[in-house]
């Protein structure tokens, strides 16, 4: 990608420009901007364009910077640019240009094409999406190792509003303490803490085993895997059997639970899990929500 300015200053006329593209060696993309093979535009080249078209301090939005920070798996369409408050842009094309509100957001950019921080990235993102996608959101560049939970603490507390503040807040805490996915969120706050469970160790290994498990509860010889559709279907479920029965023979059980159960009975899965302890020497009491308050222990079992 190449602006007229840039042309002219590396040598060339506007004559000689203008014959390039008549050749159809050089494309126009927007009056001024120039791609300088004969190809269909990449996505890449599209989001290089907007920066030259949006000038000094331009910077790609949340959308085409999650993509680039891989917080987001599809790119944004149209490309979405940051420009200064000041500047309007009237170009056609495939762009969305957006005229920043003064701090609303750190004024740092990063990489080439310049972006948002991933910190900033996922705020803005976080901001358009509703508490199911806010916690996909956050658990994905932690995850990921893309930020940290400091991070964007940070930069939550320089913004004047969000619109996620005190779920977003909840949440940090949350990934603080080693859920590392939407279904852990789930189980940490609908089924440990609702329950008053005993926090369970988030991501250890067991006995020298080279597995990782979602919880342990290693003073009660009790392991909970908390399983997602993908990653254990085929060969997956193969793997997962092996992994149960090796932690069988350093004598941890092992109950294992999907998206479905933690969804649709919380506090069924909580009872069985606190039977499964109390076999195991923990001497607390369950403690009932308001969803099961009601219920007999037979339907807490059956729920």
């Amino acid at each position: 990608m190449i602006t007229r300015e840039q042309a002219l200053a590396h040598g060339l006329s506007r004559h000689s420009v203008d014959r390039l593209v008549v050749s159809g060696a050089w494309r126009r993309l927007a009056s001024g901007i120039f791609l300088t093979v004969p190809l269909e535009p990449s996505w890449d080249s599209l989001a290089w364009a907007g920066i030259l078209l949006g000038g000094e301090s331009a910077r790609l939005g949340p959308e085409s910077s999650g993509f680039l920070h891989h917080v987001l798996p599809e790119v944004s369409n149209p490309v979405d640019v940051l420009v200064p408050r000041t500047r309007r842009i009237d170009v056609n094309g495939p762009w969305r240009f957006i005229r920043e509100r003064p701090a609303a957001r750190p004024a740092r950019s990063v990489g080439n094409p310049p972006r948002l921080t991933v910190e900033s990235t996922v705020l803005d993102l976080a901001e358009a999406r509703d508490a199911g996608e806010v916690v996909a959101l956050i658990t994905t560049a932690v995850q990921r190792r893309l930020t940290t939970v400091k991070r964007i603490g940070n930069d939550l507390d320089q913004r004047a509003r969000h619109r996620h503040r005190e779920l977003l807040r909840d949440l940090l805490v949350d990934v603080d303490e080693g859920a590392e996915s939407p279904i852990e969120l789930r189980y940490l706050r609908d089924v440990e803490r609702t329950h008053g469970l005993p926090k369970g160790q988030r991501q250890q290994s067991r006995s020298g085993l080279p597995f990782q498990t979602d919880v342990d509860y290693k003073e009660f010889g009790l392991i909970v895997e908390l399983d997602g559709r993908v990653d254990h279907e085929g060969f997956g479920r193969f793997r997962d059997m092996d992994r149960d029965n090796r932690h069988a023979l350093v004598h941890a059980l092992t109950l294992r639970y999907g998206l479905y159960d933690l969804a649709s009975r919380p506090c069924g899965v909580a009872f069985q899990v606190y039977r499964a302890l109390a076999e195991r020497g923990y001497l607390e009491v369950f403690l009932r929500c308001r969803r099961c308050s009601t219920a007999s222990e037979v339907d807490l079992l059956l729920a």
